[in-house]
């Protein structure tokens, strides 16, 4: 797993198509340009926005494939944990009890927890630390919830708890081994991760795959479990005010994750999956364009009015927006289920 010629990843990056423009006033003030790609239910790319075989870091996007490894290695929770698990969590009270809850259960401690000390990710609960004069501590950053699952896993098998953000570790070889399965391709690159864990690299086309396999995984299995997990726990995948449970709450059937550097990836129920990569990493264009995505997809719910709202503000009110700018795809074509092709 050596890294990419940096040449290969950038010039993919750097000849994205524009999937968002910035409206001030009247006037585009800015642009947003990235990779999007839309796979079908037999796994095979429906349509693209740049190149589909462009390699990625997921970033968090990866934790709902990663839980997937470590429930196939004995980890088995209630739906709000494994969703913790799967989770880049806000910080607030109830994520930090669920990952305290996940480590009691399996005879651990926040001491064991090695991911970065941090304070919550949600606005509302960091002024509130930050006021009450509380220092970051590990259990507060976003990503405690996988580092307990991996810890749990840890515990479960007997291996080491000491070396488990180490890239050949069992648990991280088993992640390594689960992702490249299910997504069908190669995990071509490893980094660290912000938490201090590895991060794993996936296609574009690989990762819309592998979550349009775990949203459409058969009742029993391990992959059904992680799905079932994240749709009856929304609030514990990202938080009160996240767009990716909201997301997940109001479209029945659909698994998502969102990722540092303005990654997306979103299972449908019929097989199909979607990946987004904006590639400036701004998160503001995020959430637009696969709101976007999602209805040219067919899919109409009132969740994606609330991911497509993105007000530019001036002297606090509202004189434009983030919009998103798809033109037709360069790879293939989007039809809505049913609809017949002219």
């Amino acid at each position: 797993m050596n890294p990419l010629d940096a040449q290969t990843v950038s010039a993919a990056l750097a000849s994205a198509p524009v999937l968002a423009r910035v409206d001030r006033s009247g006037f585009v003030e800015s642009v947003h340009h990235g990779l999007v790609t839309v796979t079908g239910s037999d796994g095979g790319v429906e349509a693209a926005w740049g190149p589909s075989d462009a390699v990625i870091f997921p970033r968090s996007s990866n934790k709902p494939l990663q839980a997937l490894a470590m429930v196939r290695a004995g980890l088995d929770l209630p739906d709000e944990f494994l969703a913790l698990v799967c989770s880049s969590h806000s910080g607030e009270q109830f994520h930090i009890d669920g990952v305290r809850a996940i480590l009691e259960r399996h005879g651990l401690s926040e001491a064991d927890l090695q991911n970065t000390p941090d304070l919550p990710y949600d606005d509302v609960d960091r002024k509130r630390w930050t006021r009450e004069g509380q220092e970051p501590v590990p259990i507060a950053q976003n990503c405690s919830g996988k580092h307990a699952g991996m810890l749990a896993t840890c515990t479960i098998n007997g291996w080491d708890t000491t070396t488990y953000r180490d890239p050949n570790h069992p648990v991280q070889q088993l992640m390594a081994e689960t992702l490249a399965e299910i997504a069908d391709d190669e995990v071509a690159a490893m980094g660290v991760d912000g938490c201090g864990a590895p991060v794993m690299s996936l296609s574009m086309a690989g990762l819309a795959r592998a979550f349009g396999r775990l949203a459409a995984a058969p009742e029993g299995t391990h992959e059904w479990r992680v799905a079932r997990a994240i749709r009856n726990a929304p609030a514990f995948l990202g938080g009160s005010r996240r767009d990716v449970s909201t997301l997940v709450a109001g479209v029945p059937g659909l698994i998502a994750k969102d990722g540092a550097e303005a990654c997306y990836a979103i299972g449908l129920p019929d097989g199909r999956g979607v990946a987004v990569k904006i590639a400036d990493g701004a998160q503001r264009a995020r959430p637009v364009v696969a709101a976007a995505v999602l209805r040219r997809m067919g899919i109409d719910s009132p969740a994606l009015d609330e991911l497509a709202k993105a007000d530019i503000l001036g002297h606090g009110k509202r004189v434009g927006g983030v919009t998103e700018a798809l033109g037709e795809p360069t790879t293939g074509r989007l039809l809505v289920p049913g609809a017949r092709a002219e």
